[in-house]
């Protein structure tokens, strides 16, 4: 492997991307119901709803002119095509005046409950929103918007067949609950969404993120490992269809993917019906790799859309995480962003435990956010070392 600093200048001819800032924020943004049934929304746990405006300032100042953050569409769809925009409406405005760009998840595993994701018609219902939504956006802002129309096809598609989350809320889904069928119905609608942007805001930039993932097996059997190799494919199966790879039955298209997004944290390489690897274990595959097998197979310019970690690891994953990409570019690979997921702190969905997984803080008592300064620093040297300004006041 090549010294990081050696790569800089390999970095520094690839600055040319439709990103503001290579290093960018994601806000936690999951509305969707438990197994147990309880409705999440971690757009209003963490605070970001009403304090919003002050996200996006402190976001600016640390150099991170690029956020995701996602639309609660269980909030703004009240009935069948009626829409209440005032859950996004701030988040909207707030991105106009502080001057962040936003990658807007349309869809970020919640639904409103009437709607059934396994339904035949939920592939119509989504595009319908979707517009909705892109004349909202163009409404308030000038620029082309930046949208993630589905978020993880393929984990949601997973948590529905072993039970993570439910399946689907209403009866007629209940027929998919292996998640291959659903994972179908989710793509097709992906599919038809992404073709109504198209039509409304042929500028769109339309990014897709999916988690990044590695399974193998310590057996030398032939049969296990070809097990554990198709296990891993399964992680393509929702880009490969959309972009008409595979299964062009379905209708994807090139076209539709601008930039193929890659979440990825440090629980994302596993043994086949296994335990974790390691990070450092011969077993683990470097990240750089990984970039490069989904930016070769796509054709398609790459981001890393998630990532972080929690507690003291921070700092030393997000070093880990820029060295790879670093090796990446180095090769030739088109990566054009790492964004760090989330930015705040927030609860987990499973017991609403405190996760300092971020590089800010909850809201403190006098309504700000404090920063997590060993992060901070690695933040500034990583900026530094890409040759990107580390704030843009």
């Amino acid at each position: 492997m090549t010294g990081f600093h050696a790569l800089v200048p390999d970095m520094t001819k690839r600055l040319e991307r439709p990103f503001a800032s290579f290093f960018q924020a994601g806000f936690e943004c999951s509305s969707h119901r438990r197994a147990d049934g309880v409705r999440l929304d971690l757009v209003r746990a963490t605070g970001h709803d009403k304090h919003v405006l002050g996200d996006y300032r402190q976001c600016r100042a640390l150099g991170l002119r690029t956020v995701r953050d996602g639309l609660r569409w269980h909030l703004i769809e009240q009935g069948p095509g009626r829409y209440d925009w005032s859950s996004w409406m701030p988040a909207l405005e707030a991105a106009e005046e502080v001057g962040v760009e936003v990658i807007w998840d349309l869809f970020h595993y919640g639904s409103p409950d009437f709607f059934d994701q396994g339904a035949e018609d939920f592939a119509d219902r989504f595009a319908e929103f979707a517009v909705a939504a892109v004349e909202i956006h163009q409404s308030v802002s000038d620029r082309p918007p930046l949208l993630c129309p589905m978020n993880e096809i393929n984990f949601l598609s997973w948590a529905v067949e072993v039970g993570y989350f439910p399946a689907t809320g209403l009866p007629t889904g209940d027929g998919l609950k292996d998640g291959g069928g659903l994972k179908e119905r989710l793509v097709t609608a992906a599919i038809g969404g992404a073709r109504a942007i198209r039509a409304a805001a042929p500028d769109a930039t339309l990014v897709w993120a999916e988690p990044l993932v590695n399974i193998t097996t310590g057996s030398a059997h032939d049969d296990a490992v070809a097990d554990a190799e198709a296990v891993r494919n399964y992680q393509f199966d929702a880009l490969d269809w959309i972009t008409g790879r595979t299964r062009p039955e379905l209708g994807g298209d090139p076209t539709l993917a601008d930039i193929v997004g890659a979440n990825f944290y440090p629980h994302n390489q596993w043994y086949h019906f296994g335990p974790p690897i390691p990070l450092g274990h011969h077993d683990y595959r470097p990240l750089a790799e990984m970039l490069i097998e989904i930016g070769t197979r796509y054709g398609k310019p790459v981001v890393i859309t998630e990532t972080g970690a929690e507690g003291s690891a921070r700092a030393a994953w997000l070093h880990y995480v820029c060295s790879e990409v670093a090796e990446a570019i180095a090769v030739g690979a088109d990566v054009r962003g790492i964004c760090w997921y989330p930015i705040t702190a927030y609860p987990g969905w499973d017991n609403s435990r405190h996760a300092e997984a971020g590089l800010l803080s909850t809201i403190t008592g006098d309504g700000t956010r404090h920063v997590d300064e060993r992060l901070a620093a690695e933040l500034k040297a990583q900026q530094e070392r890409f040759a990107l300004p580390a704030s843009s006041g």
